[in-house]
């Protein structure tokens, strides 16, 4: 029986692979930009994407969100408020999104006309980083709620990302986060990841962000 579990899970992550590799491919050829954020519940991520969107229209950098949620549309009517096209994927249950959900949403977008699209992925730290969605750069999201040690609890997902945003720091005075503990953690895990420090509350950071992720050829640095 376990046998069997393993080679139907291998199957079916095949099948998304290369199901990703064509929407890769796709959005490569139309020059636009994707990015895939994982986080758990609590992040702040919608929050910050609300913001980033918002700042993307305010600069001229046409943007638009895919949503992924278990159930609801709660997070693609808040982001729907920044401007930018926004579509929900419900998943009926599903603890992440799959490549085949992302084409079957982009139907009917133009996507030679965006610069920037951003999957907001559901909330978990598990099941999102073994599903390739074709993205450009896969960000995980790190609040200083949560404790200095998600990435080395969660060492496949913040290893297998690109860039490490660091939420909410507008409360990292009065959790007593340690900055310095939270990005070893990250470097040892993922040294050649980027962090970028944000506050949904300040807008420390959005542009940064927003300048790293809608760049065809992001100059990637670690924070210092």
């Amino acid at each position: 029986m376990t046998a069997r579990i393993v080679e139907l899970r291998k199957g079916v992550l095949e099948k998304n692979d290369l199901l990703a590799a064509g929407l890769r491919a796709q959005f490569a050829d139309v020059d636009v930009r994707v990015s895939n954020w994982v986080s758990s519940p609590g992040t702040g991520k919608t929050a910050l994407l609300e913001l980033l969107l918002a700042r993307a229209v305010e600069r001229g950098i046409v943007a638009a969100a895919l949503v992924g949620d278990c159930a609801t549309d709660n997070d693609a009517q808040r982001l729907a408020r920044s401007g930018a096209p926004v579509r929900q994927i419900v998943t009926e249950g599903m603890c992440h999104l799959e490549a085949d959900m992302i084409g079957e949403h982009l139907s009917g977008w133009d996507l030679r006309a965006l610069d920037l699209l951003v999957i907001e992925n559901v909330g978990n730290l598990v099941c999102p980083s073994s599903y390739d969605l074709g993205e450009d750069v896969r960000v995980a999201l790190l609040s200083v709620t949560e404790g200095e040690d998600k990435p080395v609890k969660y060492p496949q997902l913040f290893h297998s990302s690109d860039v490490v945003v660091v939420t909410k720091t507008d409360l990292a005075a009065a959790v007593e986060w340690d900055r310095d503990a939270a990005l070893a953690a990250v470097a040892a895990v993922n040294p050649d990841a980027t962090v970028v420090e944000t506050s949904a509350r300040t807008g420390a950071g959005i542009d940064d962000l927003l300048d790293l992720l809608s760049t065809r050829t992001p100059h990637l640095q670690e924070a210092p």
